[in-house]
């Protein structure tokens, strides 16, 4: 079991904040190590060992938040931890159980290992509404060359890549040390195969990466650009949602936006929830906003709780307002993919005794994929808090023509954790997949800007009043990954639903009578 606790360990100090990632490229070593010999049922505990070591070191953020935002005790918020881990650590049980069933040769362990990742990655983004929370690909947020392929694979493709190269070396380590794979001892060719295999692919990876940005680089100095300003109110979340400070909220923010004049932005963006009442409904609150809107005569994008009234019918939704003072317009954005038990709970109508892990959000209604806000000949996609992490909502809305992606976000709640790291480093994917320009606003960090090319041009602190304004490139290309999506992910959970079918199947015909 310790090469499975070490898999786990490693893979966690690949990402923020510890942030090593050159550990990915062999953190899953001593795992695949440890089940090389293994039959299918201790190949499925090695790997939910692995995998709950991961989960609970990589998500530990969730246990201050729900003790400080949920009043939940440290044994239960533990617990939930735990749970949540577990739930999530099967997915690599799934993967090393397979791998003892599918990968019986050397040759065929080498082919199973990416794509059965891959696969089990891929489900993890929608199955159980889906949490695909750093993925493999993830942890290289900031080798500009190697994730340029996410504009053909997504992050998917660097994530195979990642796989490769684990399985290249635990073969090359497995053939010096005279050791086997399932009975099978590992030959020179095959050695020799799977290290040449995995340096040309490296090897091509950053050949295309060079070439890309090249290519990306003369398409950002060609387009037109458009000066974003984002701001960081740094309000604490322990008062955001208390009335006497409701008031002090929209003064900072409108002083700031003031601040931001200075470089003469086009469109101004307020964070996730960055007015704590209910914008256009608080009469009296949302005065003040327009007021300070009024000052800069300038186009705001804002973050606010929403509520519809239809007859007898109250809706509630998680939105962005698109303010355009000169044209005298407002139109909003409702966030689509909504946090489970954070600001909705799933199977209430079954389990009425469950409730949300976090005390001071609302029970929202989700809004329409794809949607984009037309701002003047543009369009914009926005993204609320982790809706970011999920590549399709921005595929969706590159599809429907979005030139500029903003992402706003309240991640107040993680404080000083891992959580805001890790949150940030998946939003660089999102630019370079769909090659569009990326800005983010968040209420206490990390707010920036990423261009199309995946480079972090700007950047804040946490904890701090930030105001940041860069010129952005608006694109019109779309990538191959914005007009096919994830034909790579598909192709292995596709490939290896076959492979087990067949497995099951070969398996059954084996135990039939008269057959020896």
């Amino acid at each position: 079991m310790l090469g499975a606790v070490a898999s786990g360990l490693l893979l966690t100090g690949s990402f923020p904040k510890f942030g090593c990632d050159l550990l990915v490229w062999f953190a899953l070593v001593p795992l695949l190590y440890s089940i090389r010999n293994q039959d299918a049922g201790a190949g499925f505990r090695f790997g939910f060992v692995a995998g709950l070591v991961h989960f609970t070191s990589l998500l530990y953020w969730l246990v201050p938040v729900m003790r400080t935002y949920g009043y939940l005790p440290l044994y239960l918020s533990l617990s939930v931890l735990f749970l949540f881990a577990a739930v999530l650590a099967l997915f690599m049980a799934v993967f090393t159980t397979a791998l003892t069933v599918l990968g019986t040769t050397p040759a065929r362990a080498m082919v199973a290992i990416p794509v059965l990742w891959v696969a089990l990655e891929y489900l993890r983004s929608f199955i159980f509404s889906g949490f695909p929370w750093e993925l493999l690909g993830y942890s290289q947020f900031l080798r500009l060359r190697l994730i340029q392929i996410s504009d053909i694979f997504g992050v998917y493709g660097l994530s195979a890549l990642i796989m490769l190269c684990n399985a290249a070396i635990l073969f090359v380590g497995l053939y010096l040390m005279k050791k086997k794979w399932q009975t099978a001892r590992i030959s020179a060719r095959l050695a020799a195969g799977a290290l040449i295999t995995a340096a040309a692919a490296l090897a091509l990876t950053w050949f295309y990466g060079q070439q890309r940005l090249a290519t990306i680089d003369r398409l950002i100095a060609a387009a037109p650009q458009t000066r974003i300003a984002v701001v960081q109110g740094n309000i604490d979340q322990s008062i955001k949602w208390d009335a006497a400070f409701q008031k002090q909220t929209v003064a900072r923010y409108n002083r700031l936006s003031l601040a931001a004049m200075k470089k003469k932005p086009d469109l101004i963006v307020w964070p996730e929830s960055a007015t704590p009442f209910y914008l256009m409904y608080d009469q009296k609150l949302s005065e003040l906003v327009f007021k300070g809107i009024e000052h800069t005569r300038t186009d705001y994008l804002i973050g606010s709780p929403s509520v519809t009234r239809q007859a007898a019918t109250v809706q509630y939704f998680n939105s962005a307002y698109l303010i355009r003072p000169r044209e005298k317009t407002i139109i909003k954005y409702d966030k689509t993919h909504l946090v489970p038990y954070g600001e909705y709970v799933p199977l209430r109508k079954w389990l009425p005794f469950l409730g949300k892990i976090v005390a001071q959000v609302g029970d929202f209604v989700a809004g329409k994929k794809g949607h984009t806000l037309v701002w003047g000949n543009w369009r914009l996609g926005v993204q609320i808090c982790y809706e970011i992490i999920f590549p399709g909502l921005s595929r969706a809305m590159v599809r429907n023509d979005a030139a500029l992606l903003i992402n706003i976000t309240n991640d107040a709640w993680f404080g000083k954790t891992s959580g805001p790291y890790q949150h940030f480093s998946m939003t660089v994917f999102r630019a370079v997949e769909n090659r569009r320009a990326l800005a983010r606003a968040a209420n206490t960090g990390i707010s920036g800007f990423i261009d199309p090319a995946g480079r972090v041009i700007a950047s804040s602190s946490l904890l701090q009043e930030a105001v940041i304004t860069r010129p952005l490139p608006l694109l019109k290309e779309k990538s191959l990954y914005t007009r096919f999506g994830d034909l790579l992910a598909r192709g292995c959970l596709a490939a290896a639903l076959l492979a087990m079918v067949l497995a099951i199947v070969k398996f059954t015909l084996r135990l039939r009578p008269g057959r020896h």
